[in-house]
């Protein structure tokens, strides 16, 4: 009866981690639509503060209802500036792209990210990586490339700001891989506003008066206050839904969802923009998405390979 119990409620935990993964999927894309709704009327710089501004004083509360410590150890500091800094270059490089892309073009050539991620895995990290994931990894490149051209034709360079953020948040990916393990979520999330913060505010303040459009502040009007509130509600609550998934389910079994915010973000980018991908970067995102989902299946077949050789007998 307990081995029952326990099964169930490790079902139930995995299940959790699924739903939790789909809302970051769907609410993923709004961080992303408030954004661009922000970006008619301020500067880039002023709604990446707003992110990172909105999510410290959201997980502020959650610390002390929680009764969290906010000590780090003094050798983890480095890797929270670190992590910090290269989310605020991601989401800095990320907006910027789509005040005037469309959110479904720019996501995907973000989402070369994971490919990037594996890449330094092998070649840098010594990770065991086989050639048919390399392969998998070279092929989402080259969807990414599909995504990219008309993309560059249509908006010049900013097209490549995407990159940016994928390279940034491969970075992020790994550096959270090894924090994750020894400070709390929460806590990890609180840190990272509030670094963040603390490196935008004095930006937003040097630029002022200087003309620039990404940077120069703006006092927002009406609707812009709720839009600047939505990126960081938003963005927070995706990145906790996330965060939490990891934590009841394997990581196998959720990183295929993540593949569903492409969709939704395209579906929310054609009923609020009426942006629609064209043919060719519409085939760019069904070979990346193809392309990931085959490395995650290989990921699974190497995994349960290595559980075999393990649980095999001596000879």
């Amino acid at each position: 009866m307990t081995g029952v119990t326990s099964a169930t409620a490790s079902t139930d935990r995995i299940l959790s981690g699924v739903a939790l993964m789909l809302g970051f999927c769907v609410t993923a894309p709004l961080l992303d639509v408030a954004a661009k709704l922000a970006s008619s009327s301020v500067p880039v710089g002023q709604i990446t503060a707003a992110r990172f501004v909105v999510q410290c004083a959201l997980m502020a509360p959650f610390v002390w209802i929680m009764g969290l410590s906010l000590r780090v150890a003094q050798g983890q500091w480095l890797a929270l500036l670190f992590r910090a800094m290269l989310l605020l270059v991601s989401t800095f490089c990320f907006i910027a792209a789509i005040r005037v892309m469309p959110l479904a073009d720019a996501l995907a050539i973000a989402f070369v990210a994971p490919f990037i991620v594996l890449l330094m895995g092998k070649f840098y990290l010594g990770e065991d990586v086989g050639p048919r994931r390399v392969g998998a990894a070279i092929v989402g490149f080259v969807g990414v490339l599909f995504v990219i051209q008309p993309s560059f034709a249509a908006f010049g360079t900013v097209a490549l700001f995407p990159l940016g953020t994928a390279v940034g948040f491969a970075f992020y990916i790994l550096v959270t891989r090894g924090l994750s393990r020894r400070v709390h979520p929460v806590t990890l999330q609180f840190h990272t506003g509030l670094i963040a913060s603390l490196f935008c505010l004095p930006v937003l303040v040097l630029a002022e008066g200087t003309g620039s459009e990404l940077l120069d502040p703006v006092r927002p009007a009406g609707i812009a206050w709720f839009w600047l509130l939505g990126v960081g509600f938003f963005a927070t609550l995706s990145h906790m839904m996330m965060t939490y998934a990891l934590s009841m389910a394997p990581s196998a079994t959720l990183a295929p969802l993540q593949y569903l915010e492409l969709p939704v973000a395209t579906l929310l980018g054609y009923l609020i923009f009426r942006d629609f991908p064209n043919a060719l970067t519409l085939t760019g995102i069904v070979i990346i998405i193809g392309a990931g989902l085959y490395m995650i299946h290989r990921e699974r077949v190497t995994a349960r390979q290595l559980i075999t050789e393990r649980a095999a007998p001596p000879i």
